[in-house]
């Protein structure tokens, strides 16, 4: 059992849930590194293909693709899949919705960030 001044056995203070200071809403799937790299990138361009992508983005086609389909899920980018020639190509592209959703983004980061 802890003691009154919520000191835990190692000697270092705890902090209830309800102490929490409460900060604006972080939309974690944009969060993550590599998802808001994408979105950081398609936010200047009005079309990035898959392998420019990567490049630009220091990424494995992989990861690259579980990044593109979480973020297409959520209806922040569009993926078109199609072909030049007999190679395939895969484009994506910010969706109004995702540039709702970054500019909330970026809002609630400099909020954070400012101490508001």
């Amino acid at each position: 059992m802890q003691s009154p001044d919520r000191h835990g056995e190692d000697g270092v203070k705890s902090v209830e849930n309800s102490e929490l200071p409460v900060g604006p809403l972080i939309d974690r799937l944009i969060h993550e590194p590599v998802r808001l790299e994408i979105m950081m990138m398609l936010r200047e361009v009005q079309e990035a293909d898959f392998i420019s992508a990567c490049d630009r983005i220091d990424v494995t086609r992989g990861n690259l693709s579980s990044h593109m389909t979480r973020l297409a899920d959520a209806g922040y980018i569009e993926i078109k899949k199609d072909f030049v020639g007999r190679m395939p190509r895969t484009r994506m592209r910010i969706t109004g919705q995702g540039k709702t959703a970054l500019k909330l983004y970026r809002m609630a980061m400099q909020s954070f960030l400012s101490g508001e």
